[in-house]
């Protein structure tokens, strides 16, 4: 007799065997290693990219620890004037990609933008700002970029703990400083070490940024080699590299949360009382948090408005509406085919929680952690095996030769964005269908219902809130995906962020700046959703 459900976990292991595919590629080009490929690599750049590879994400790191725990720990504990306002305001950055916010940083305060421009004309023409092209110009941008995933964990991990915790250290002497020092951090430290390295990891995957400042990282230079030297070998062999980066830090990240429980699961009491700040002290709080949302996200956001007003008489309707009639058309359908297979995942795993089904959906998920080249690398090498062997067999059946079907489509790259973003979709629609009560699955098959059937008539309507969450975010982060768009597109199938790309590639930032502001406009949404759920969370 088949055992229930056994269809479905058929399919989740399915899911992630074919998910699995491009890391298994990238990581099988390191059992055959080309010789001449990694002399040639060693003599010219491995050591280079490899240091600023992981300067930038320890700058990354840390930075945004500082910024996104310190402006975490001042909102929650500290009362100062636009308190309430920078507390939701803080996350708005999220909306804009890094290679947006850079451009536009570069557009402001380059040699030749207006910031230093009329700093030369106030103090003289030796007056300058430190050079942007630079690893601290880079690590400023992402780190302004990616600070509210630190700050976003660290808020409610600082929210969870009651006020009798602090009290009690304050009790046995220690100050306030003390007390955040040995009692709070601590507690804390889960939360800070997975949004640390959600922010490490994307400054891994970025190509935009670094390529706009010039900065080279092995992201960057998988990119380079792939167009550049046209050698796809070289290509796999860096994007190996990239994934064990990205694998080293999966295992930094497990060591350093260790075996410790430190997050309250229920809070005691009343949560932590904010003490309110007066005179200086409370505008230098004030002045913090408006100094670094207004660089994060007002200023560059002002610039770009400015520019595509500008620019607006240059840009031509019917180029506008392809570039974004092109982006909305490979963001649905990743988004649609994501939401799909991520139910099949979480519906098996609820089914039959076996460690089989865990693990499959587990694996199928990592494609976040990994950076968009080294999955698009993965995906390009099977899709053209598989495209011959399919045009061969057409061509036997046929009688003539027959073109590539595959390769050079849009459907390696709707693949790439899914094997990327399946875990942003898989953990949005694992957590609704785990809200719904085991006991109505028992009500429905005491009626006669199967698996599918109980799927379609209880579970879905319950849970059409968290899948459409899922598509949105999925959809909006696609949308933003600059590495494997840029790897894997057809001949003329540019998108807002190619588009923003070839025109900040040639310093065109006005020109630039009407893809970014849809861009931008688009990311704002999954983030209204994260603040509304925030504002539920603290009231």
């Amino acid at each position: 007799m088949r055992r229930p459900g056994a269809v479905w976990t058929a399919a989740a292991l399915a899911v992630a065997s074919v998910l699995a595919v491009p890391s298994a590629v990238v990581l099988a080009s390191l059992a055959r290693p080309a010789r001449e490929v990694w002399v040639h690599l060693w003599r010219t750049q491995l050591l280079e990219v490899l240091g600023n590879t992981l300067a930038l994400v320890a700058g990354v790191g840390v930075g945004t620890l500082l910024v996104g725990g310190g402006l975490a720990w001042l909102v929650v504990t500290y009362r100062f004037p636009g308190a309430r306002v920078f507390e939701w305001a803080l996350i708005l950055p999220l909306a804009v990609p890094a290679y947006v916010i850079g451009f536009a940083f570069l557009g402001l305060f380059d040699f030749t933008g207006p910031v230093q421009t009329a700093l030369r004309a106030a103090l003289g023409a030796g007056a300058r700002l430190p050079a942007l092209h630079s690893w601290g110009g880079v690590v400023l941008v992402m780190t302004l970029v990616f600070y509210p995933y630190v700050y976003l964990l660290a808020r409610t991990a600082f929210r969870e703990q009651g006020a009798a915790t602090l009290e009690t250290a304050r009790s046995l002497g220690r100050s306030r400083l003390a007390a955040f020092r040995e009692v709070t951090l601590p507690m804390a430290r889960p939360s800070l070490v997975a949004g640390v390295s959600l922010a490490m990891m994307e400054a891994l995957a970025d190509i935009g940024t670094v390529a706009t400042f010039g900065y080279r990282t092995l992201t960057e230079s998988v990119y380079r080699v792939w167009y550049g030297m046209f050698d796809r070998a070289a290509a796999a062999q860096l994007a190996s590299l990239l994934l064990l980066f990205a694998l080293g830090m999966l295992a930094l990240e497990r060591g350093l949360r260790g075996r410790a429980r430190f997050v309250q699961s229920q809070r005691r009491g009343a949560g932590i009382a904010p003490v309110r700040l007066r005179g200086g002290r409370a505008g230098a709080a004030s002045a913090a948090c408006a100094a670094v949302l207004g660089l994060a996200f007002a200023l560059p956001v002002a610039q770009l408005l400015a520019w595509a007003g500008g620019a607006l008489g240059g840009w031509r309707a019917p180029r506008f509406a392809a570039l974004l009639g092109h982006t909305l058309l490979l963001a649905g359908l990743a988004a649609t085919l994501a939401a799909l297979l991520a139910l099949v995942l979480a519906y098996a795993g609820r089914l039959h929680p076996s460690p089989g089904v865990r693990l499959a959906a587990r694996s199928a998920s990592m494609g976040y952690a990994l950076p968009g080249a080294v999955i698009a690398v993965g995906v390009l090498v099977p899709l053209a095996w598989l495209d011959h062997g399919l045009a061969g067999a057409l061509g036997w059946l046929a009688g003539h030769p027959v073109p590539l079907l595959l390769t050079g489509s849009a459907a390696g790259l709707v693949f790439a964005y899914v094997a990327r973003f399946l875990s942003v979709s898989f953990q949005t629609v694992e957590a609704s269908l785990g809200k719904i009560p085991p006991s109505l699955d028992d009500a429905a098959r005491s009626l006669g219902a199967g698996a599918g059937g109980t799927l379609g008539r209880v579970h879905l309507p319950l849970m059409r809130g968290g899948l459409l969450t899922a598509l949105l975010l999925v959809f909006v982060e696609t949308m933003k995906e600059l590495p494997a768009t840029l790897l894997l597109r057809p001949l003329g199938l540019d998108t807002l962020a190619i588009e923003v790309w070839e025109r900040t590639s040639e310093a065109m930032w006005a020109d630039a700046a009407a893809p970014a502001l849809a861009i931008v406009a688009a990311g704002l949404a999954p983030v209204v959703v994260a603040i509304r759920l925030s504002g539920r969370r603290a009231s």
